[in-house]
């Protein structure tokens, strides 16, 4: 219920007292900020319109209002602004999308207009893309399974519906490869209800665009895909309207329409710079590394629009994509990210050495909702404890495949041996998957049943006995 701030937000009304009028009392432009002074009544987020000395029109929004002084966040270049001849005028709407179903299979820039030669969508309806806090009483507790084909992720970090689960990626990691896997796959297990991706990008380049849509198309994914697109050559102020629009267009789909909707988001870095550039052109205190003080409070606003709400058939999840800087994880942008949302998967350095993919660490990874999503009727009675069994596994051979290092492996015991098998056998049997290889849940769970039944009984302790006897692959082996 609107009430409740559960669905959609109707926007985009002019106020009753305004008049529109044109103002040349820009006092100065820093970086994509104008200072515009002698104004009254300006409200935070109202849109304003740019006119240059040429004729071309730009776009703005007001980011803050004191004393008779507007500073208006400009959505493009300000180069060949006149501070004496540009005009501005204040229009008494805020930032609003138009929405529709056939928004669906459509290509649009970081504001919202057509990339793909399309027509703009003709729509009564315009939501505001800043969109309200969701009732926390409103809320429904997460708990379908979403399968993305991904053995990693459906195992060992289960995707719940309704969930915000972050991938923590660094440089030249192929963070962009595992979402457009995702974006392919993921579909909701033994359902018949209507599933859409929502697709936003920020300060990608022209290159890695490409490779987006032509996976797409090439796999028929984008009939049900709304993409935002923001690319590195556009202004980096559409970086902080992208992922707000992203939202807004998934908010539409699966409050109105119905969908479960699963928003990617890359990167969160991208659009966090963009935030710092904002700041430090309003000269604000600077917090943690140059970044605003209110990171927190600015990234929450977008990772808490994802949820289930009651009364609603639709869902929308989130799975925004952060490139560490420096693979260094207590960076302010992972850290914050981390403590807003439901656990993070990691993309590992160590693991793509080895030409794995997709190079999903789960030792630091992590889905606080997997319980919720998975076991009889949603994904198999044993998940739990063949997860818990492989992450004891792998971690147990991770720590023989150092020792050996230094002892040497004719010094480890049998079973020490086959623990670093079991490693071996877990990274380049279970882990590494083709990029176009989409496994079933009961795939997956087969791989890691024939991965643990190299050990005896006395070694499977997560894994109820009445599920080893039904479920073991073959028989133990142990020995040298």
């Amino acid at each position: 219920m609107a009430a409740k701030g559960a669905g959609p937000r109707s926007g985009g009304r002019p106020r009753e007292d305004a008049v529109p009028v044109d103002y040349r009392t820009i006092d100065r432009v820093a970086g994509p900020l104008l200072f515009v002074r002698d104004i009254e009544n300006a409200a935070y987020g109202e849109i304003v319109e740019i006119r240059l000395p040429s004729g071309e029109r730009r776009q703005g929004q007001v980011l803050d209002s004191r004393k008779g002084l507007a500073i208006v966040q400009v959505f493009g270049p300000t180069i060949g602004i006149n501070v004496e001849e540009t005009s501005v005028k204040f229009l008494g709407e805020v930032a609003t999308l138009a929405v529709s179903d056939e928004m669906l299979g459509r290509v649009f820039n970081g504001l919202g207009e057509p990339r793909d030669g399309g027509p703009r969508i003709v729509s009564e309806t315009r939501l505001e893309i800043v969109g309200n806090a969701m009732n926390p009483y409103s809320r429904e507790e997460p708990s379908e399974f979403i399968q993305t084909g991904i053995s990693t992720i459906d195992v060992n970090n289960t995707l719940v519906r309704g969930q915000k689960l972050p991938l923590f990626s660094g440089a030249g990691l192929p963070h962009n490869q595992v979402a457009a896997q995702i974006v392919r796959q993921a579909k909701l297990r033994n359902s018949t209800e209507g599933f859409a991706v929502v697709f936003g990008a920020m300060g990608i380049t022209s290159e890695e665009a490409n490779f987006f849509l032509k996976e797409f198309e090439a796999t028929g994914a984008l009939e049900r895909t709304v993409a935002f697109l923001n690319l590195s050559s556009d202004p980096s102020m559409e970086r902080v309207v992208t992922p707000r629009m992203a939202l807004t267009a998934a908010e539409y789909l699966a409050y109105e329409k119905d969908l479960h909707v699963l928003v990617i988001l890359t990167d969160m870095t991208s659009y966090c710079e963009a935030l710092r550039e904002v700041s430090a052109a309003r000269e604000e205190v600077p917090g943690r590394r140059g970044y605003p003080g209110y990171l927190y409070t600015d990234l929450a606003t977008i990772y808490e629009r994802a949820g289930k709400i009651h009364g609603r058939k639709g869902s929308i999840t989130q799975l925004p994509i952060v490139t560490m800087p420096a693979d260094d994880v207590t960076h302010p942008i992972p850290d914050l990210t981390g403590y807003i949302t439901e656990g993070q998967m990691y993309l590992s350095r160590d693991l793509q050495r080895k030409g794995i993919y997709p190079p999903i660490d789960i030792l630091p990874s992590l889905s606080r909702l997997m319980n919720q999503g998975i076991g009889p009727k949603r994904t198999r009675e044993d998940h739990r404890g063949v997860s818990d069994q492989l992450f004891a596994t792998y971690a147990t051979g991770k720590d023989q495949r150092a020792l050996s290092a230094i002892v040497g492996e004719e010094a480890l015991s049998p079973i020490d041996r086959l623990y670093l098998r079991g490693a071996d056998r877990f990274e380049k049997e279970f882990v590494n998957q083709r990029p176009d290889e989409d496994r079933t849940i009961d795939e997956s769970l087969a791989l890691a049943w024939a991965i643990v039944s190299d050990f005896p009984d006395a070694e499977l302790k997560r894994i109820r006995p009445e599920f080893v006897q039904a479920y073991r692959a073959h028989p133990p082996v142990v020995g040298s």
